[in-house]
């Protein structure tokens, strides 16, 4: 376990270059077992859920090296395993992705509920329903799922909602079976256009990523190629808002503008100066916050779910109320209450939350309960007076690489400290 801790308040100063995407590069590692030969991974964001991802293959079979940061190597011509065991599967979400390819390369599957922060239920009902469509048979038994393919075959698929994990799955799957699959209501996220680019790549025969329809022709074999991830928009918008918030100045280098505009338009809202180009953004903050009206989370091109916290932490310190309503999950407000340990003024009522600005935050011990949270927090610390003590830190490694050692390269005062955890006798 770890905690950070932040002296304040801090003004940004600097530039950075942004991490390849973490919902990006989990499906993609998971592609590389469509394969019998080598894929090479470039720019992958040096994280935990990328080390959970690695565990998994190389349980799995694969040979999986890196030989510099920031490119891995996996050699699947000898993965032949067909379970991931319950502690990976428990570390994280997206690890229920792994299903796809597994069913596609060895007709069967053992797996279990996956874990990942707990946002509420996030039930896999869309991927398990899209699969019998598919032709795969499920079996629930201890705890564990058991799959077995029987008649696969592509069909039209309608998602109740335009699930991210569902999509890259059902991509995933469909690739490599016999038949055409069509997926409505499809997610449009820019982590799908990479994952098809990938497959293509591969030589699958995808076409429709970033619309509602994706169609997919199954084909017989994939080749293992070489392959760049995109730019993380999430912790783009994470940084653009520690800037902001702080008063600073930051330029953003190798980030992808046109995946931020419904997160810019909100920071401009929010008093902002953004000037962008291709592949970088320049934000500064000279005026007094401004509140936001309206934050409404929205799949793809909506603002994203994975960006309220900071904006909450943000908006904390506006000259005026701001009304957040979470259309996604059901427990993304549990950082409120830390923020509100450290003097916020935020009344939450369901999916909806009120943030009304105060003058100021103090510093105070505060707990992560989630990635995104627990980076909030580190962004109301490093603008909030005093000390401001971040406990279980390490949820924030999920998906954020060196984010203390960036926010301390930026001008921040921030550590973190590595802890142990000791038990006590009644």
């Amino acid at each position: 376990m770890s905690r950070i801790i932040i002296n304040g308040p801090n003004v940004i100063s600097g530039e950075i270059d942004i991490q390849g995407a973490k919902n990006s590069v989990l499906p993609i590692l998971a592609a590389t077992l469509l394969t019998d030969g080598v894929s090479v991974i470039k720019n992958c964001p040096y994280i935990k859920d990328v080390d959970s991802t690695v565990r998994i293959l190389r349980h799995l079979g694969c040979k999986v090296e890196s030989p510099e940061k920031g490119v891995l190597i996996i050699d699947s011509t000898n993965a032949d395993g067909i379970d991931i065991p319950y502690k990976l599967m428990r570390e994280m979400r997206s690890s229920v992705i792994m299903l796809g390819p597994i069913l596609a390369r060895m007709g069967k599957a053992k797996v279990s509920y996956p874990g990942g922060c707990e946002l509420g239920p996030r039930p896999i009902d869309l991927h398990i329903s899209s699969f019998e469509k598919l032709g795969v048979k499920f079996a629930e038994e201890y705890g564990f799922i058991y799959c077995v393919c029987d008649k696969i075959r592509g069909t039209e698929i309608h998602l109740a909602f335009p699930s991210v994990g569902a999509t890259e799955n059902i991509m995933l799957f469909a690739s490599k079976i016999p038949g055409r699959t069509v997926i409505h209501n499809a997610a449009k996220e820019p982590e799908i256009q990479d994952l098809q680019c990938f497959l293509n790549k591969m030589g699958a025969k995808i076409k429709g990523a970033g619309d509602s329809t994706i169609i997919i022709d199954g084909v017989d074999k994939l080749n293992g190629v070489e392959h760049s991830i995109i730019p993380d928009r999430i912790v783009a918008s994470t940084y653009l808002t520690a800037a902001a918030i702080t008063g600073g100045s930051l330029l953003l280098k190798k980030v992808k503008t046109s995946d931020l505009k419904s997160v810019l338009a909100l920071l401009e809202e929010g008093g902002a100066t953004i000037r962008t180009e291709n592949d970088s953004i320049m934000i500064e903050r000279r005026k007094q916050i401004m509140p936001i009206k309206i934050v409404r989370t929205m799949p793809y091109p909506g603002f994203p779910t994975d960006s309220l916290a900071a904006l909450m932490a943000y908006t904390s310190l506006s000259c005026g109320s701001s009304m957040f309503i979470e259309t996604i999950f059901q427990n993304r407000y549990k950082h409120a209450s830390e923020l509100i340990r450290m003097g916020a003024n935020i009344k939450v009522d369901g999916r909806v939350a009120i943030v009304q600005g105060v003058s100021r935050l103090t510093g105070a011990n505060v707990v992560s309960t989630d990635l995104r949270g627990g980076a909030a927090l580190v962004i109301a610390g490093i603008a909030a007076y005093g000390e401001t003590v971040v406990e279980n830190s390490e949820l924030i490694d999920r998906g954020y690489e060196d984010f203390d050692k960036n926010l301390q390269a930026l001008g921040c005062k921030i550590r973190k400290v590595d802890t142990i955890e000791t038990s006590k006798e009644d």
